[in-house]
């Protein structure tokens, strides 16, 4: 079998969907730590700083083609796996009839796919007209204004909520299941890995659902 064909097959799949979703993880926290510099609350100075930085950073750019490429890789891997697994009447990496089996084991599609409303939703929003202004006029839009200005909508933040506790489901089982893909869940790292994984699925989402709730109760200048 060669490599074309392993990564065709169930395991390779997997395989992939754990190495693409550990990347995205780390984006999670890069991401994360851009965005939280709002919470100077200095009228968006650092926040600007950041997001010029990774604006304009040739790197930065450059592995940003990489995690949209990633990021399309993961939901169409796991999508394929989801469907194959429940003809099987399998859930992705449990037993689809095992009813002590999690909720959000056995919802991965379900959970994925709200994250990707959320995300185009997103980029609509900030990331696409950004980058279409520094391409076409050559300067950058002043994004922290209007995140100020969107997140006064009720709705906006509803969709925002509902994405960041998608986020947090899907993590709950993607992050333990991505080092478990691995073989790194062993007898002796298997708790700290799943203690990690549900403070990670935790802290980081309600960080991101922090953010939109800071501008909407007018928490920040």
């Amino acid at each position: 079998m060669n490599w074309k064909q392993y990564f065709n097959t169930s395991i390779g799949k997997k395989l992939i969907m754990a190495t693409t979703g550990i990347f995205l993880i780390v984006f999670l926290v890069v991401h994360c730590y851009i965005n939280a510099q709002i919470f100077y609350n200095d009228g968006g100075t650092r926040f600007n700083e950041a997001a010029h930085f990774m604006g304009t950073n040739f790197v930065i750019r450059f592995v940003e083609i990489g995690l949209f490429g990633f990021l399309i890789w993961h939901m169409i891997l796991g999508l394929a796996l989801y469907n194959k697994n429940k003809s099987k009447r399998t859930a992705y990496a449990v037993n689809a009839g095992n009813k002590t089996s999690k909720w959000y084991s056995r919802s991965m599609a379900l959970l994925g796919t709200l994250i990707l409303l959320f995300l185009v939703i997103h980029l609509r929003n900030f990331w696409a007209p950004n980058r279409l202004s520094t391409l076409t006029g050559g300067e950058e839009l002043p994004l922290y204004n209007m995140m100020k200005e969107q997140f006064q909508q009720a709705w906006l933040l509803a969709i925002y909520l509902l994405g960041v506790f998608s986020l947090a489901w899907h993590l709950l089982h993607g992050f333990y299941s991505a080092f478990q893909t691995f073989g790194l869940c062993n007898s002796r790292y298997k708790d700290m890995i799943r203690f990690i994984g549900v403070a990670f699925s935790i802290i980081v989402p309600i960080a991101f659902a922090s953010m939109p709730i800071a501008f909407f109760l007018h928490l920040l200048n």
